[in-house]
C-alpha cells in the first residue's frame, strides 16, 4: 500500500495531472486498473515508467488486501462518523493556540487543506477569499489546514504560511497548524472527515485543496475533489445556510 500511497500523493509527476477520468470503485474480483482511465494527457515529467509501476502496485495482491480492509473499516468509520461531528474536536491554529471546533456550532463550513506552492494555490486562495467576503456575515466560515503532503509545496513554517495567505491573499478566513491529512499522522479531525466521505482508493485526501462542507450540525455531507472550484460550491453553500 506504501508504494500505492507514493505515486499517488507524494510523488511530484503527479502534479499538474488534468482531465484524468475516474470511474466509481466497487469491490470486486476486478483488477483495481479497471477503475483507472489513464486517456489524459500527462503533465511533463511523467514517464512511461511511473505509469508501469502504477500498474504494478495496483495489480499487486497486497493493494487488493487493502480494498477488501477497506471495505471492512468503511463500516467502522461510517458508524463511529454518525456518533460524532467536527464540534468534537479541538486544533491547534497557525499561532500554536489551542481552539475548540465546537465554536463553529451553528456554522456552515467549508474545510480544505491548503498549500502556498501548488498549482491550484493561487485561483483556490483567491476564489475562498471572494466567498468567505461574501457568505461570512451569513454563517458560513472556512477552515483552512496547510499539508505539506502533497510534493512537498506547502513547506514554510507557521508564520511564513501565515503571512503568505493573509498579505498575498488577504485571506481572513481561519488558518490552522500544518497537519497531516493521510497516513499514520493523519490529524484526528481530518480522520473523522475522511471518514464520513469516503473517496476514491478508500479514505486518502488525493491532492492540495481537497475540500469538505460541514453543515450547521458538523455533518459534512459533500466532499470535492481538488480541481473543484470554491466558486462550484458556492450553490451548496447557500442551500446550506439557507437550512434550518
Amino acid at each position: 500500500m506504501e508504494a500505492v500511497s507514493n505515486l499517488l500523493y507524494k510523488t511530484s509527476p503527479f502534479h499538474g495531472l488534468t482531465q484524468a477520468r475516474v470511474h466509481p470503485l466497487r469491490i470486486s474480483s476486478t483488477p483495481p486498473m479497471a477503475f483507472l482511465d489513464f486517456s489524459c494527457k500527462f503533465p511533463s515529467g511523467f514517464s512511461k515508467s511511473h505509469l508501469a509501476d502504477l500498474r504494478s502496485s495496483l495489480s499487486s495482491s497486497q493493494f487488493g488486501g487493502f480494498l477488501s480492509r477497506q471495505r471492512t473499516q468503511f463500516v467502522v468509520y461510517a458508524t463511529a462518523a454518525t456518533e460524532k461531528s467536527v464540534h468534537d474536536f479541538s486544533v491547534k491554529d497557525i499561532d500554536g493556540k489551542d481552539v475548540s471546533l465546537s465554536k463553529f456550532k451553528g456554522k456552515v463550513l467549508l474545510i480544505v487543506n491548503v498549500a502556498s506552492k501548488c498549482g491550484l494555490t493561487t485561483s483556490n486562495y483567491s476564489e475562498l477569499s471572494h466567498i468567505y467576503e461574501k457568505y461570512k456575515t451569513q454563517g458560513f466560515e472556512i477552515l483552512a489546514f496547510p499539508c505539506n503532503q502533497f510534493g512537498g509545496q506547502e513547506p514554510g513554517s507557521n508564520p511564513e504560511i501565515k503571512q503568505f495567505a493573509c498579505t498575498r491573499f488577504k485571506a481572513e478566513f481561519p488558518i490552522f497548524d500544518k497537519v497531516d491529512v493521510n497516513g499514520p499522522n493523519t490529524a484526528p479531525v481530518y480522520q473523522f472527515l475522511k471518514s464520513s466521505a469516503g473517496g476514491f482508493l478508500g479514505d486518502l485526501v488525493k491532492w492540495n485543496f481537497e475540500k469538505f462542507l460541514v453543515d450547521k450540525n458538523g455533518k459534512v455531507v459533500e466532499r470535492y475533489q481538488p480541481t473543484t472550484s470554491p466558486f462550484q460550491i458556492e450553490k451548496d453553500i447557500q442551500k446550506l445556510l439557507e437550512a434550518a
